[in-house]
């Protein structure tokens, strides 16, 4: 598992950006982040994109299933408007884009495999198939869906798998050996300091989300936390970023 940069911005660049879009790589990488998040779902033809939820709804100006839609039928709508006036207009964009501005803008990119229902596995297989192709460097795959997991996996046995839960399960170790996934990123509202503790004793790489403190984020850094992940990237800057070596 290579070395986590302490501070991962949620969803591209928080809540500065309009989630999961090119303009939020833009802002973190600007701020001085060295590593991002983002999930990807796969179109009805298809092509995986950044998008969180299953519907159009929330973060365009679209409606409908992003799992049956194409990509040219979402991209006609604008995934940055909604955030605000001045993101206006930009279409979703696709994994292969995101990945192309990590490359560009030196951020390591945590891929959170976020499939629609009942697409578990070919989002998985793609995920893994396209970062085999066109991704050359550090990160690391997550996903709620162990399905997903295993599939990305198969497709490319090498790349550094996390363990995404809310709660600590109490059979992580097992889950750990059976996804070959060597972190676990977990939330921070659910973590108890016994459950860091029995983390760190084994060795295993942890991050915690959704954090917006610097209090809290403080409290989990001295627990063991080797990453947090922020929708205000802002907060910890210049510090972090300068601790970290950016």
């Amino acid at each position: 598992m290579s070395t986590y940069p302490r501070i991962i911005a949620h969803r591209c660049g928080g809540a500065l950006a309009p989630e999961n879009s090119l303009a939020g790589l833009a802002i973190a990488a600007r701020l001085g982040c060295r590593a991002v998040e983002f999930d990807v779902m796969l179109t009805a033809d298809g092509v995986p994109i950044l998008m969180h939820d299953e519907t159009l709804r929330r973060t365009t100006t679209g409606h409908g299933r992003v799992a049956a839609m194409t990509l040219a039928e979402i991209r006609r709508f604008d995934a940055g408007g909604p955030h605000h006036a001045a993101f206006a207009v930009a279409p979703a964009p696709t994994f292969s884009e995101a990945l192309a501005a990590c490359q560009r803008l030196g951020l390591w990119p945590n891929i959170e495999i976020k499939p629609a229902a009942g697409h578990d596995e070919a989002t998985g297989e793609t995920v893994g198939r396209w970062l085999a192709e066109h991704w050359n460097g550090t990160g690391v795959i997550s996903s709620f869906s162990e399905k997903s997991a295993l599939a990305a996996r198969r497709v490319l046995p090498q790349f550094p798998q996390a363990l995404l839960v809310e709660r600590l399960p109490a059979d992580w170790r097992t889950q750990l050996d059976r996804r070959g996934a060597s972190a676990v990123h977990l939330a921070a509202d659910h973590l108890t300091p016994l459950q860091a503790a029995a983390l760190n004793d084994v060795g295993v790489t942890w991050a915690a989300y959704t954090v917006n403190d610097r209090v809290a984020g403080e409290r989990l850094f001295a627990l063991g936390a080797a990453a947090l992940f922020t929708d205000r990237p802002d907060l910890w800057l210049p510090d972090e970023m300068q601790a970290a070596g950016a």
